[in-house]
């Protein structure tokens, strides 16, 4: 499982890194992530520090730091 959770990570960072900041729900569409898988992945980057989350309302939105 952590492999997996690392690999879901990598995506989601290389997805970052392309296309900047985005939003939770765009993630999850264009990787076609569960949305559980997603949420254990941003935790990892989170505590490694690699993204910066902001929230407003409902939207929760990613970027590389």
């Amino acid at each position: 499982m952590i492999d997996q959770i690392g690999n879901d990570a990598g995506r989601i960072w290389n997805e970052l890194e392309l296309n900047g900041e985005m939003t939770t729900g765009a993630l999850k569409k264009n990787l076609k992530i569960s949305p559980f898988d997603l949420s254990v992945a941003i935790g990892w980057l989170a505590r490694e520090d690699k993204v910066a989350l902001s929230r407003n309302g409902n939207t929760i939105k990613l970027q590389l730091k």
